[in-house]
């Protein structure tokens, strides 16, 4: 991973989603986070970096060595030092397991959200993989679910997500910076978190709320 890559990415990582969100709402853009269903099987799990997606559709014509041919085709051409996508256009399936996950992590992949389901999720907590799903589900991708898109737009709730994008998932849920605005967004991001944690601390130390708003400007 190139090293301004990974800065952004440690950078962005230490904010939250309600500070991104509010920064990219000031900044006009209104359709930033993902349906709240989507959230990650282990609570505490933080999740940044840039996006790469993947796209497909249940398909049942298809055999059981042709369902995990293409999965395992998915899996081989997910980029180290991305954060995989998925829109799987299905709540019927899983679309993460112990053995996926594994892999993922093995290949350098950040992490994995997807607009679906996912399983083995004990086996899947234990490896410590960042996963974020809409449910669980023992049912699987075999004979089932066929790829159909690498690395294009895809839509999730009203947001889309194009690869390059960036990231970030806490326990609040998944917020998407435009690949264009990252820099500027994790910057006032930074400022955003600075603010309220001096405007925390007069709170505490007594400050009327009117008056800390007046002098902070936000609440």
């Amino acid at each position: 991973m190139r090293r301004g890559v990974s800065d952004l990415n440690d950078r962005l990582r230490a904010c939250y989603t309600g500070a991104v969100h509010d920064v990219l709402r000031g900044m006009g853009v209104e359709r930033c986070v993902l349906p709240p269903e989507i959230k990650a099987i282990a609570p505490g799990t933080r999740l940044a970096g840039p996006v790469w997606t993947v796209s497909g559709h249940i398909d049942r014509t298809r055999t059981r060595d042709q369902t995990l041919l293409a999965w395992c085709t998915l899996l081989s051409k997910a980029p180290s030092g991305n954060v995989v996508v998925c829109q799987p256009n299905t709540l019927e399936i899983a679309l993460m397991g112990e053995l996926s996950a594994q892999t993922l992590a093995a290949r350098g992949v950040l992490g994995y959200v997807v607009a679906g389901g996912s399983r083995d999720t004990d086996l899947v907590l234990a490896q410590g993989f960042p996963v974020f799903c809409s449910f669980l589900t023992p049912a699987d991708v075999v004979g089932r679910w066929i790829p159909d898109h690498y690395g294009e737009p895809v839509t999730i709730g009203e947001v889309t997500v194009t690869t390059g994008d960036y990231l970030l998932g806490d326990r609040d849920g998944v917020v998407v910076i435009p690949r264009a605005l990252a820099e500027q967004v994790v910057a006032k991001a930074e400022e955003v978190v600075s603010t309220e944690s001096s405007m925390r601390q007069a709170l505490i130390g007594g400050m009327d709320p009117v008056a800390a708003y007046e002098k902070y400007g936000k609440f």
